[in-house]
């Protein structure tokens, strides 16, 4: 493969490669305009990407002709399985510009991996819970509190101690949680219910944080094939759920049933569940971990934007006060948690790459 040919499908390769930096032939005769904009052009690949999933979601799930959040997000588990298949197919195909790992499925690796598929189907089922009872304008908020419980988990899992400025941050966000629920109850929009799956949602992302860690050596630190048999061991963790909780029959009775517009859209929530994944990387590799926080606080203020203006919808100042405390709050500690990683003795490269694409960066504010 010559040099032209590795620069044109740098992009894509970086997203689905394991490597910790960028290919060093990508970089070579590339003027500070040419690589500002291939940056721009990804900040703003990973903003549509995760806003469009987040209204496609509540779209999806606000339906009241049909009452099934397990069976959507069962469905979306099964897609990305699919693409998961397809993904490898295409970069045997086309091995220059996909680079995908094999995913053959192994029955040892899935028991390894069974124990964070629980805790995985929890946080999606309830992620997508508390998006259906309080709405994108308010989903900020009331999933804000995954990076306090993370404090908290790690502590008592781990054994692993926060500085006092982690605490302060950690302190801001809870407040600012607080008084979100306070001013979204003086308006009578609020649901409690949505707020409970809200606060176990965050439980569940911290938790699957920690399980990565542990289950990442089970597929040689690949994050695509931890997503692989993620989903797989989702959905037949699924189907029992589904069978008792009483969505096949919502689904059954639902008029647009047999419509190819509502499998469509089916469909395409599960095809952009995937490409979070891949988007999120992609910004990761071309910026940094701070700096993709900072983007994904910047755009949880839009998405919020977004959701008020598009509902027509009129918040008080101290509503507007409860959003920006998360987001700053999120972002400091993020910036405090980055300045104690450069601090702390060097660990080896290939330890710190693993942890890259850890869902404890993907479900935090900024997704």
């Amino acid at each position: 493969m010559n040099r032209v040919q590795l620069k044109r499908s740098s992009i894509l390769r970086m997203a689905l490669s394991g490597s910790e930096t960028m290919d060093q032939d990508g970089h070579n005769g590339e003027t500070f305009i040419m690589r500002a904009g291939k940056i721009g052009a990804v900040v703003v690949l990973y903003w549509f990407v995760s806003i469009t999933m987040v209204f496609l979601n509540n779209y999806l799930l606000d339906n009241r002709d049909l009452d099934a959040p397990l069976f959507v997000t069962f469905y979306q588990c099964v897609v990305t399985v699919g693409l998961c298949w397809l993904m490898q197919l295409l970069a045997r195909f086309w091995p220059g510009l996909i680079d995908f790992p094999s995913v053959s499925f192994d029955l040892k690796t899935s028991r390894e991996v069974l124990p964070l598929s629980i805790v995985f189907i929890s946080m999606i089922s309830f992620n997508n819970l508390c998006l259906k009872h309080l709405g994108v304008a308010f989903y900020t908020v009331g999933r804000s509190l995954s990076t306090v419980f993370n404090v908290l988990l790690s502590y008592v899992i781990l054994k692993q101690t926060t500085s006092r400025q982690a605490i302060v941050c950690c302190g801001v966000i809870l407040a600012g949680f607080w008084l979100g629920v306070d001013q979204e109850a003086t308006t009578g929009s609020l649901s409690w219910t949505g707020v409970f799956f809200g606060v176990i949602a965050s439980v569940c992302v911290s938790l699957n944080a920690i399980y990565t860690k542990k289950v990442m050596p089970a597929v040689e630190g690949n994050i695509w094939k931890l997503s692989y048999y993620n989903n797989i061991n989702a959905c037949v963790l699924f189907l029992p759920l589904i069978a008792l909780s009483g969505d096949l029959g919502s689904l059954a009775s639902f008029s647009r049933v047999g419509s190819l517009g509502f499998w469509g859209m089916m469909t395409l929530g599960g095809v952009f569940g995937f490409a979070i994944g891949y988007v999120t990387g992609l910004q990761i590799k071309f910026t940094s971990p701070l700096t993709h926080n900072v983007s994904g606080t910047v755009k949880a203020c839009g998405q919020t934007v977004i959701a008020v203006v598009y509902n027509s919808s009129s918040k008080s100042l101290l509503w507007w006060t409860s959003n920006m405390m998360v987001l700053c709050g999120s972002s400091a500690y993020t910036w405090v948690k980055s300045l104690e990683m450069k601090n702390a003795p060097r660990r080896n490269p290939q330890d710190s790459a693993k942890e890259k694409l850890l869902p404890e960066e993907k479900g935090n504010i900024g997704v």
